[in-house]
């Protein structure tokens, strides 16, 4: 991951395992069990190993019992032994962080290791950067799964390592080579790759080393995505929006490489991670409190595998109005106050995320369908006075007598930090027809779409309608003869109104 622009941090990729009590065992020694397969969903804040704090100890105090560590790199261009931080005074062994480990797995977490960040990758440290011998990079591999009995590697690759086409290689073979080693051991083990990206996606560098993966057949588990520092000429990201977008955009990259698998599949690929408070851009790219109410809800709807931030060190409001530091935030806050935020992602809980990506989560269940078949909005200018048949989330819609866009009525959709407001109806349409959905909606961050249709999820948005604006969106009606169409606003951003809702 990115490390500050003030000091030399990096920063890693995604976590965690569920309570494994196993003991750690000798370093490079066999060991018969596999460790504890990782909870399909987890949040796993990043730990800047190279800090000096206490693994254990900060586990405890945030709360947080899944923790990422950042980061294992060799000690020089060339070498092929990792050591932690590249420092030769802490290798692989149980000498290093051993007994932190297991008093986490004795509370009931785990950890992830991950190789690479910023300072690897821009050094030529990062091990499959280093290391020119596959085979070497598969024992490195081996050696830490065996010495802390770990299930799950991340690997962290950007900068100069997207641009190392032989490094990506050789990374992608001695996954796959780790992989058949773990399957004739009876061991369980998963890879992560941590790649920056941008609002739509990954950047072409990112893609390729994925496709690099599917080439030499090394199974990737989960593609955790940095949704932070986009350095995109944009001075003013809403940061919660851009997650969705961005993961959104990797989920149709995911259904390019990955045809055989479902949308259902391609979601429980996904990882995230934010970089709560300021991030290196500046207070342009300012991920808020607001914005991690609204990404845990968003996370559990779509069923995403992993959910996390950089870094536990900064989870608090020592320095409010500041910039990107290792140590604080930047923001006012309270003390683990995101850590708190992102716990309950671990539950496991999730609901089935849509069909396809959409730009917001589907929350409500589909009243029963209504209207005339091939064209039925029920209500669509609100002028019954009630909302029926539309329902919405958290009780956040009602109908208001201004500001209309025609007749007396309008829907007034009420968005709070924690809930977008949306309000749903399920409609009658004809198989294999196309048909487009318009609303007049006003206000900032107005969403209108559809689920269930034949072509998947589609939508259409805008930042902002200081008066009553038109949208637009076409969708195929497919097989269907249902479809459930939407409107709503976005967390935190205020109240939107919607009236004139028609398909035809």
């Amino acid at each position: 991951m990115r490390r500050s622009r003030l000091v030399q941090a990096a920063i890693g990729a995604v976590v965690v395992a569920a309570g494994s009590v196993a003991a750690v065992v000798a370093s490079g020694s066999a060991n018969a069990a596999s460790g504890t397969p990782l909870p399909a969903h987890v949040f796993a804040p990043y730990f800047e190993a190279y800090a000096g704090s206490s693994l254990s100890g900060l586990s405890q105090q945030s709360g947080a019992k899944y923790l990422t560590m950042a980061f294992i790199q060799t000690p020089s261009q060339g070498s092929c032994t990792a050591y932690w931080n590249g420092d030769t005074g802490l290798p692989i062994a149980t000498s290093s962080f051993g007994s932190d480990i297991n008093t986490i797995r004795a509370n009931g977490g785990d950890v992830v290791p991950s190789f690479g960040g910023y300072a690897a990758d821009s050094s030529g440290t990062e091990l499959a950067d280093s290391c020119t011998n596959v085979s070497s990079i598969a024992g490195q591999f081996e050696k830490l799964i065996t010495t802390y009995n770990v299930t799950r590697i991340d690997l962290d690759v950007e900068v100069q390592s997207l641009d190392n086409s032989a490094g990506i290689d050789r990374r992608n073979k001695a996954i796959k080579m780790t992989e058949d080693w773990a399957a004739a051991n009876g061991r369980t083990i998963q890879f992560v790759y941590t790649l920056p990206t941008t609002v739509n996606g990954l950047a072409a560098s990112g893609l390729a080393v994925l496709q690099n993966a599917v080439a030499n057949n090394a199974r990737v588990d989960v593609v955790n995505m940095m949704t932070f520092d986009y350095y995109d000429g944009n001075n003013s990201h809403q940061m919660a929006n851009d997650t969705r977008t961005s993961a959104n955009g990797l989920i149709n990259q995911l259904r390019q490489l990955y045809p055989s698998k479902t949308t259902t599949q391609l979601w429980s690929m996904v990882g995230i991670t934010e970089m709560i408070g300021i991030d290196d851009f500046g207070a342009g790219e300012t991920f808020t409190i607001a914005d991690a109410n609204s990404v845990l809800s968003w996370a559990k709807t779509q069923g995403i595998a992993e959910l996390s931030f950089w870094a536990l060190q900064r989870d608090n409001g020592g320095c409010p109005g500041g910039g990107a530091a290792d140590n604080c935030s930047g923001i006012s806050q309270s003390t683990w106050q995101f850590s708190h935020i992102f716990e309950p992602f671990t539950s496991g809980s999730s609901t089935t995320p849509p069909s396809s990506p959409s730009p917001t989560p589907s929350r409500s269940p589909s009243p029963t369908p209504t209207g005339p078949s091939g064209n039925g909005v029920v209500n669509g200018g609100f002028e019954s006075g009630s909302l029926s048949p539309w329902t919405c989330t958290g009780n956040l819609g009602s109908v208001v007598s201004s500001p209309v866009h025609a007749g007396s009525k309008a829907l007034k959709a009420a968005a709070s930090s924690s809930d977008n407001a949306q309000c749903t109806q399920t409609i009658g349409v004809t198989p294999g027809r196309t048909y487009t959905l318009s609303a007049y909606v006003q206000g900032n961050y107005a969403f209108i779409g559809t689920t269930g249709a034949g072509g998947g999820d589609v939508s259409n948005w805008t930042a902002s309608a200081p008066g009553y604006t038109k949208l637009s969106v076409t969708f195929s009606s497919g097989s269907s003869s249902t479809v459930r169409i939407w409107v709503h606003g976005w967390y935190g951003t205020g109240t939107i109104f919607v009236d004139d809702v028609t398909v035809a």
